[in-house]
């Protein structure tokens, strides 16, 4: 996997979500010489064997076990992180996926709900709010929120999981307006399917399927140029975007069209 050198780029990079998925693929994408990694996950086994992977690339690796639905707990880390070294860049991507079955139990079904809308919607914001005020005062930094493709329309075999990434990208969406005047840029990143155990769990196979470090890849060149929102892959973009703009009926059909692959 090729490193992201570090150049004039980003020397201290804040990376949630960090023990698997986009979020660890883009601790080896970030991992050059050069640069200071913080990597938060709540799962500390797999945290540490991502931080020994990208200390073997040369980056410097700082370790926390955090949940972001703790905002405390949250607060605290990105105090530390922020002290120990300014960040430059802040990547929300903790997140959890998990599909809808009217074979399960009501209960269970609002309470994975809930489940999904705290750690993607509220763990976003629980991480950003934190640096604000630091990156405000310094009239620079660069926020990216992992919001989803699911984000821009509603997908049936994932309700709560499509409304907590719409959520997180109308947020997203907000904030680039609101911290554009104060040196702050805000990116949010729509993936379509990635190859992940989030993925694995879906009740359809995947169309358009990435690799983790394809769009890991993907993302830091969009961040690197400055892009605001990135949407890939293009062809389940265009087809989402599409279904958000027809008539309910056919944008039903569409999107069930896709989750047959």
């Amino acid at each position: 996997m090729r490193s992201v050198k570090p150049g004039n780029g980003p020397k201290h990079i804040v990376i949630t979500g960090a023990s698997s998925g986009i979020g660890a693929a883009l601790a080896q994408v970030y991992s050059a010489s050069g640069r200071r990694l913080s990597l938060i996950a709540r799962n500390r086994g797999r945290l540490e064997a991502v931080a020994s992977n990208v200390r073997v690339r040369g980056a410097g690796v700082d370790v926390y076990v955090a949940d972001v639905t703790d905002p405390n707990a949250i607060e605290r880390v990105l105090t530390t992180c922020d002290l120990l070294q300014p960040v430059d860049l802040l990547i929300a991507s903790a997140g959890i996926g998990g599909g809808a079955s009217l074979a399960r139990d009501c209960g269970e079904l609002g309470h994975i709900a809930r489940e999904i809308l705290t750690t993607n919607t509220l763990g976003v914001v629980n991480t950003i709010t934190p640096m604000l005020p630091r990156f405000v005062a310094r009239k620079q930094g660069q926020i990216a929120i992992v919001s989803s493709l699911a984000g821009l329309v509603s997908l049936p075999a994932c309700p709560a999981y499509s409304a907590s990434k719409a959520a997180a990208r109308a947020y997203g969406a907000a904030l680039r307006g609101l911290l554009a005047p104060l040196g702050v840029t805000v990116s949010v990143v729509c993936p379509g399917f990635v190859d992940t155990p989030m993925s694995a769990s879906l009740p359809f196979r995947p169309p358009f399927l990435w690799t983790a470090d394809r769009a890991a890849r993907h993302v830091a060149r969009a961040l690197e140029d400055g892009r605001r929102e990135i949407l890939f892959p293009w062809p389940l973009a265009f087809a989402v975007r599409l279904a958000a703009i027809l008539p309910n009926a056919l944008a039903d059909r569409l999107l069930m069209r896709l989750r047959q692959g």
